[in-house]
């Protein structure tokens, strides 16, 4: 496998981007990485941190001291923010709110965009976001957009929350992801939107695997 191969996934929340990307790496035998996670481990440093998600001088501050690094450890993937494990609280619903509007800020988005930079360069890797393509990888190998509607990605992320044990009403969930596509795709900096030269792939009526295998064989036209 070439050490130049960088194949970025890009798509709204609940696109099945995380998936699709972690097994797509494993098929290939390359890194993986989650942008999207990195953003929700600032997020809940900020929250930890008593800062509030429309305070951005505060939160640029933070985003200049921060170090954040990505480790296995039992064969998972871990996100340690200033040396803390920051992956068990990633997917809580104060992370999940307060997200989009913390990423939203441009000293933030500068500051991880930066270490992603860093992290792709050192080897092959697969890498999912929702500006991998038009920001973060612009000269990526394969750059791939999964769309998905909302009505089936709530249906997804409802079907995830309920597996986890979680109370929560449909209704909500399709509101929350109607709300954070607005937020996502209004931005000022680095907006949700594919990139002119990715490859769009609907993934409604597809499984995860399906989808992996259509990004294979997408990657050997390249």
């Amino acid at each position: 496998m070439s050490k130049s191969l960088t194949i970025a996934i890009d798509g709204p929340a609940a696109s099945g981007k995380s998936v699709v990307g972690s097994q797509t790496a494993k098929r290939l035998g390359v890194r993986f990485l989650d942008t999207g996670m990195m953003y929700r481990a600032f997020t809940w440093s900020a929250l930890q941190a008593g800062i509030d998600r429309s305070d951005e001088k505060a939160l640029a501050a933070l985003a200049k001291s921060m170090r954040m690094q990505s480790e296995t450890r039992d064969g998972k993937d871990v996100l340690l923010v200033n040396g803390e494990d920051a992956t068990p609280h990633v997917k809580s619903r104060e992370v999940e709110r307060a997200v989009s509007y913390v990423s939203a800020v441009s000293a933030v988005r500068r500051a991880l965009v930066a270490l992603q930079r860093q992290i792709a360069a050192d080897d092959s890797i697969v890498m999912v976001g929702r500006d991998i393509g038009t920001v973060v990888l612009k000269d990526a190998t394969l750059k791939v957009f999964l769309r998905a509607t909302v009505e089936e990605r709530a249906r997804r992320r409802y079907l995830e929350l309920k597996r986890q044990g979680k109370q929560v009403d449909y209704e909500d969930v399709e509101a929350e992801l109607a709300r954070r596509d607005k937020i996502d795709s209004e931005r000022a900096d680095s907006p949700l939107q594919a990139a002119e030269d990715a490859v769009m792939v609907d993934t409604d009526h597809l499984s995860i695997g399906e989808v992996v295998e259509e990004i294979v064989e997408l990657l050997g036209d390249h």
